[in-house]
């Protein structure tokens, strides 16, 4: 993503919408263009205004933050959005991603976590704490069973037999939560070369993004558990 990242704050208090405002102001590549209240008007304004992300709250009246995200992402798959919530249940971040969330934030994070968070999503460059990563591969693993048995085969993730010695380099330091840059530096590759890497990764095995490569790495065995 380059230039001006345009935001959209979607959350039914006033005060919530204003302390996000003041966070998305101080990065100065970022703008926010629209404020919604409930997830009608956050649909109706990324419509009006086409954003580059979306801070959406995940219980809002009306239409709630995750049904906001799939018919967003629906009808604009570009836009990224990150749920906001004061919750840190595994099982909501795991239905967000499924709904086509690029991430999740918690209101009691500091700001200076959510400038380096919402740089890192705009830039596709969204590290993962290892204790998260170890959350979802609990939620995920309790759900594969019943819910890889009902996707269609072209939409299960492929087998990773078909990964590059250097990609599945890659993909264990994305799996332990390394940043794009943490990974050029430890493998002696350029950011350039990995992202390139990480973009055939996630065509070959079929995923979306880097949570989804952090589950699959687990669930094959290309990186153990601590």
């Amino acid at each position: 993503m380059s230039g001006e990242i345009r935001v959209l704050l979607a959350d039914d208090h006033r005060h919530a919408r204003e302390g996000m405002r003041a966070i998305v102001s101080s990065l100065p590549e970022f703008i926010v263009t629209g404020e919604a209240s409930s997830g009608e008007e956050a649909l109706r304004l990324a419509g009006e205004l086409l954003p580059d992300m979306i801070l959406m709250d995940i219980n809002m009246p009306g239409m709630g933050g995750l049904e906001a995200v799939k018919e967003i992402k629906c009808a604009y798959p570009a836009v990224k959005i990150i749920i906001v919530t004061v919750s840190d249940d595994v099982s909501h971040l795991f239905e967000a991603l499924k709904k086509g969330a690029q991430g999740y934030l918690l209101k009691n994070l500091n700001p200076s976590a959510w400038r380096d968070y919402l740089r890192a999503v705009a830039f596709d460059e969204t590290p993962l704490n290892p204790e998260l990563a170890m959350s979802i591969l609990r939620e995920f693993a309790d759900r594969k069973a019943g819910a890889s048995a009902a996707l269609p085969a072209k939409e299960r993730p492929q087998d990773g037999s078909g990964l590059t010695p250097r990609e599945r380099d890659i993909l264990q330091e994305v799996a332990r939560g390394q940043k794009n840059r943490e990974v050029a530096l430890a493998l002696g590759l350029s950011e350039h070369t990995v992202k390139n890497h990480l973009k055939n990764i996630l065509q070959k095995l079929h995923l979306d993004n880097r949570v989804q490569l952090t589950r699959y790495a687990f669930e094959q065995g290309i990186v153990e558990p601590d």
